[in-house]
């Protein structure tokens, strides 16, 4: 059986900026996370809960396959 493959990618960082700069603590303050959590998801270290996935989106007021997609060909 061959490995699992596939990444998650964000635009996080992207969309903070596009908010007015908005920081990695401020973000992480409105979903309830820490900064730490905020950076490592953005970072792509971390692969979020689907909810907190869904408050990213909410925060910025987009759907969610708009902050974060799937590359299937990626290890």
């Amino acid at each position: 059986m061959e490995p699992a493959r596939g990444s998650v990618k964000n635009r996080i960082r992207q969309l903070r900026f596009e908010r007015g700069e908005m920081t990695q603590q401020e973000l992480a303050e409105r979903i309830g996370v820490s900064r730490q959590t905020v950076n490592a998801i953005e970072g792509g270290k971390y692969a979020p809960s689907l909810e907190v996935a869904f408050r990213i989106a909410l925060v910025f007021a987009v759907p969610l396959e708009a902050v974060f997609q799937f590359d299937p060909d990626a290890r």
